[in-house]
């Protein structure tokens, strides 16, 4: 579907998408920031078990779990099929990619993180098209070389992570109140 449709048709879309549902975006997206630290803190809490074995941590981590499972379905509507666990899993490794990617920014390796924050950034798209109905999966095909870059291809045209972005900037605008 997103390779098929122009910009403008695009646009269009999310443009009647925000007016006909009258969602905050903005709101939505600090919700997924919370529930991707949501995920972090799970992980934390089940190597702090791991190390020390005291079922306090099984005990924070399992009312942590709840509580991200409460807000990501405030997110994840409806999912069919994987989409809830690609959903959360596509949240952690985006999480993931931007803590490393910082980490390298302060040990001075700007091209690692710049290329550790566009996958972050790239996976973060990929969630919020899917659970915006923005993307169609059984659409989305990339040539190999987007595959393998994310980039722009021999015509210049954009990879499906570049699309997302784009529509993403302007549907998830953080200033709007």
């Amino acid at each position: 579907m997103l390779k098929n449709m122009d910009s403008k048709e695009l646009l269009e879309k999310v443009k009647s998408f925000s007016e006909a549902d009258k969602v905050d975006l903005s709101s939505k997206e600090d919700l997924g920031i919370a529930v991707m630290n949501l995920i972090a803190i799970e992980e934390h809490l089940f190597f702090t078990y791991e190390k020390t074995k005291k079922q306090q941590y099984l005990d924070l981590l399992n009312e942590t779990r709840q509580m991200r499972k409460k807000y990501l379905a405030e997110i994840v509507k409806q999912p069919e099929g994987e989409i809830w666990c690609t959903s959360k899993h596509l949240m952690a490794a985006s999480m993931r990619l931007m803590e490393v990617g910082t980490k390298k920014l302060g040990e001075g390796d700007r091209g690692k993180a710049k290329e550790l924050f566009d996958n972050a950034y790239g996976l973060w798209n990929i969630f919020w098209g899917l659970n915006l109905d923005l993307l169609d999966i059984k659409d989305v095909k990339m040539s190999e070389k987007e595959e393998g870059e994310m980039k722009f291809d021999e015509s210049g045209k954009t990879s499906i992570f570049d699309k997302l972005g784009n529509i993403v900037n302007k549907i998830l605008d953080c200033c709007r109140e």
